[in-house]
């Protein structure tokens, strides 16, 4: 199934036209949307393939009357429909909240193993160069800290979270062997905690748990001792380290850690969140989910000497703008005003949340 999205963009971007032919699997996603965006505004010529089990119309629909652009929906766990021969491939395709990949845990394994090597048997087709975005939880609850691509991690490989750690695991054995026996140009970025506009409310990620909680006034859930750890990347930084990996000509030889090395532990966040909406809400405690990270910080030194990139968004200007974003999104929708005969089913216009490029970047 082919569509567009339902309205335009706007903005004066300017546009280095590259020409590239780019599928973005998992385009309709909360990063993979922001991506799109990113690659449009380049003047590449992109197509977005998703299934919308966790990706959304909404995210893309100020592109409704982009001609470089096109959503097609389907599963990457089937075969693929047919599409233009692409450049670059970008796969992003996989469910990425604990919530949502244990919804159907074989459905999440599928969408690692299988949909990975669609795209990449795709990508050998078409020549195309090839980025996996696998993720941090590759290195399990960690015992090196921080984490270091060097590292093989600590995963329970049949705990509740290993449809998606170890499809994530599994996803990069097969990038590599295609490398080896097709030498098929790919690079794969470990992507560590990522928050901005765009998140579901309901992905059960910590950022999105905590400020949605605050903003309602209802009680914050902290699980375990608020101790454990994260490190937090804007989507804009996060963004930018995706393409400067997929530019970047010469192969870089193993995975890319893309985060944000700034740790704090949850209690941290759930206290400045606290600050920065003006909540009084109470904070209540949940045990600990099974084979939860105690401890994530990623070691970027790859990406600071391969491509020149580091997180620039400081945490707080991200979670102003995030929670500018949420206060919209979960707002109560407005009494309904009756319409003219013509206009009966018609859905009002939402608009669209800040630009991720409205930020000013400054130092972490």
């Amino acid at each position: 199934m082919r569509s567009r999205a339902l309205s335009d963009q706007g903005g004066n971007q300017e546009i280095v036209q590259d020409g590239k032919h780019v599928l973005v699997a998992g385009g309709a996603g909360f990063i993979g949307s922001h991506l799109v965006d990113a690659l449009l505004a380049r003047g590449a010529r992109v197509v977005a393939l998703d299934s919308l089990l966790t990706g959304r119309h909404d995210n893309l629909a100020h592109l409704a009357r982009e001609p470089r652009f096109e959503l097609v929906e389907a599963d990457v766990t089937q075969p693929l429909p047919p599409l233009p021969r692409f450049d670059r491939i970008f796969n992003l395709a996989c469910a990425a909240s604990p919530p949502h990949y244990q919804a159907d845990p074989m459905h999440t394994m599928m969408t690692s193993v299988v949909g990975t090597n669609r795209l990449l048997e795709r990508a050998k087709e078409d020549g195309a160069r090839f980025l996996q975005a696998s993720t941090s939880e590759v290195y399990g609850d960690p015992e090196v800290h921080p984490q270091t691509e060097s590292y093989w991690g600590n995963v329970n490989p049949t705990g509740p979270r290993a449809c998606y750690d170890e499809g994530k695991r599994s996803a990069e054995t097969l990038v590599f062997d295609f490398e080896r026996v097709h030498r098929l140009d790919v690079r794969v970025a470990r992507i560590f905690n990522t928050y901005g506009p765009r998140m579901r409310a309901d992905d059960g990620r910590v950022v999105s748990n905590v400020v949605c909680q605050a903003l309602a006034g209802e009680p914050i859930t902290v699980y375990g001792d608020g101790e454990q750890t994260r490190s937090f990347c804007y989507a804009a930084d996060l963004v930018e380290g995706l393409m400067r990996l997929m530019d970047r000509e010469a192969t870089p030889g193993g995975p890319v850690n893309l985060g944000n090395p700034r740790e704090m532990t949850v209690a941290e966040l759930v206290d400045l969140v606290t600050r920065m909406t003006g909540t009084r809400s109470a904070v209540v405690r949940r045990p600990l989910p099974v084979d939860d990270p105690q401890r994530r910080r990623p070691d970027i030194t790859r990406a600071e000497t391969l491509l020149g990139w580091s997180p620039q968004v400081p945490l707080e200007q991200g979670l102003e703008a995030t929670i500018a974003w949420f206060a919209k999104e979960i707002r109560p929708p407005e009494p309904a005003v009756p319409s003219l005969g013509r206009f009966v089913g018609s859905r009002p216009f939402q608009p669209a949340e800040p630009a991720l490029g409205d930020l000013v970047r400054g130092p972490t």
